[in-house]
């Protein structure tokens, strides 16, 4: 953790001193190499391709999969590998972009970038295992058990990975809610009180998100997903008190 605070100081001292040339080289440099990590991870991912798509064919269960196309596997099997490429090479894409903004931050907002990093990390893995293993499964449950006397579950290969691609993304995204609110906590522009004090607007706002990034309509997959949403919301607010009181403790030991 030190050798990567002293590494985003070094890139900082660095910088400072570029002239307008050396940042827009310096933003090419980022670029590529987020690029070009990205397309190792997508050719590692189409690799082991086929054990991948087994792992996520399981919430799926005794459902028949069908290539109803010419070809519907092998565009499945590229969506799979890119989903998966740009995910695991995500922290590194989020470092690059650390090393970039540094020098234009303070040093209190700098103080923030390590913590957010880790947690933001953290979380988005915990959403797409949460959504994984519960909000997948419940949908796909539902969904069977709705027809079940009337048709049987034999899905398209392509639609059934767009569905869980699509939620378990949508899933992670929503689950970084509490590194936001750490984070304009941290820095003023949000207190706790009015986290609170807004309770009411949260949870309306949690049932219209899950309805817009849920890509199934079922009422079980929104209510699990809207529900989370506010307990994440909960743990934002609980992190952000703990920030301030830690900041109140420290400013009243000087005094």
């Amino acid at each position: 953790m030190n050798n990567v605070t002293r590494k985003i100081k070094g890139s900082a001292d660095e910088i400072g001193s570029m002239s307008f040339m050396d940042h827009l080289e310096e933003l090419r440099s980022r670029i590529l190499n987020s690029i070009y990590s990205v397309l190792i991870c997508i050719f590692i991912s189409l690799i082991v391709i086929k054990p991948l798509i087994r792992f996520l064919e399981i919430p799926a269960k005794d459902i028949r999969l069908l290539q109803l196309a010419p070809g519907e596997f092998l565009f499945v099997a590229i969506k799979v590998a890119g989903y998966s490429g740009l995910i695991v090479s995500l922290p590194y894409i989020f470092y690059q972009i650390i090393l970039f903004i540094s020098p234009g931050l303070t040093n209190k907002e700098k103080s923030l970038l390590l913590p957010a990093f880790i947690g933001s990390g953290f979380l988005f893995l915990i959403g797409l295992i949460f959504s994984w293993w519960i909000l997948v499964p419940a949908a796909i449950s539902f969904f069977v058990r709705f027809g079940a006397e009337i048709v049987e579950p034999l899905w398209s290969i392509e639609r059934y990975f767009d569905f869980i691609l699509l939620l378990m993304t949508s899933t992670a995204l929503a689950f970084q809610l509490p590194v936001l609110q750490f984070i304009l906590g941290s820095l003023g522009i949000i207190s706790t009180e009015q986290m609170i004090s807004n309770w009411r607007i949260v949870v309306i706002s949690s049932a219209i998100l899950s309805a817009i990034i849920t890509p199934s309509t079922d009422p079980l997959t929104m209510s699990l997903l809207s529900l989370s949403i506010v307990l994440l919301y909960f743990i934002g607010a609980g992190l952000t008190f703990l920030s301030e009181t830690f900041k109140s403790r420290t400013l009243s030991s000087f005094h």
